[in-house]
């Protein structure tokens, strides 16, 4: 037990890190930092209505296959459950989640500031649904859930191409900012089912290649924040030489 309880801590440890690191980006911008307890704190707490929202579609599902479709192969089965009770429900949730903190002050925002608070709010979404996944799992699933860490992935291109399509106007960017990491977390939840890899085991490939792209968006949202405060920084500096030349 106790073993189990220091891997499931050892496991959220990089999620808590990712949160601290992007909240103290702008350590001293009030505005920034307000939302930024605002995104954790609807992070924390949009488990409720996706429960509400999935057991919806679950019992939508139900009565589908009861009534109208009682033959319904069982892959097509597992694929709605999967991409619409699971997926569809936690990143609809999420989105609305995250438009609605931007609401009031969104021409006060930079991409990489959209982008932050989208993935805080994965971030915090993913840490609240590893407890009960962690019941009863190995310390090795733990760690691997801990490490591929899917929800920040998700809120990462949620975030940066839904900043993109403020910043342009285009509505494209708004499209995939839902649509891509809907189909992500669609098909990684479908290619572990148990149904499809019945099929062939083959398949677990999948899988696989989805959790190594939950790690390299990771590494790529670090090197795309790493680069946004690098520019930051050298704007700042130059405001303040034009201020020291026109004071």
């Amino acid at each position: 037990m106790l073993i189990n309880l220091f891997f499931f801590i050892l496991s959220i440890v990089p999620s808590v890190l990712i949160v601290i690191w992007l909240r103290n980006r702008k350590k001293h911008n009030t505005l920034y930092l307000q939302s930024c307890k605002s995104a954790i704190i609807r992070g924390a707490i949009c488990v409720m209505p996706i429960l509400v929202v999935s057991a919806t579609f679950h019992f939508a599902r139900n009565l589908l296959i009861s009534f109208i479709f009682p033959d319904m192969n069982v892959l097509v089965s597992k694929a709605i459950y999967t991409f619409i009770v699971l997926a569809f429900s936690e990143e609809l949730v999420k989105y609305i989640m995250f438009r609605h903190l931007l609401r009031k002050n969104i021409s006060n925002y930079s991409l990489a500031d959209i982008t932050a608070f989208m993935v805080i709010i994965g971030t915090l979404f993913g840490l609240v649904e590893d407890i009960p996944y962690a019941i009863g799992a190995t310390p090795s699933i733990m760690l691997i859930r801990g490490l591929t860490m899917g929800h920040v992935g998700y809120g990462f291109i949620m975030g940066w191409f839904y900043g993109k399509h403020i910043e342009t106007g285009k509505k494209i960017y708004g499209i995939v900012a839902f649509g891509l990491p809907f189909f992500i977390h669609g098909l990684y939840d479908f290619s572990l089912s148990e149904e499809l890899l019945k099929t062939n085991d083959n398949l677990a490939f999948i899988g696989l290649s989805l959790a190594v792209l939950d790690v390299v968006l990771i590494i790529l949202m670090i090197r795309f924040f790493l680069i946004s405060r690098k520019k930051e920084r050298c704007t700042d500096q130059l405001i303040e030489k034009t201020i020291e030349v026109n004071p």
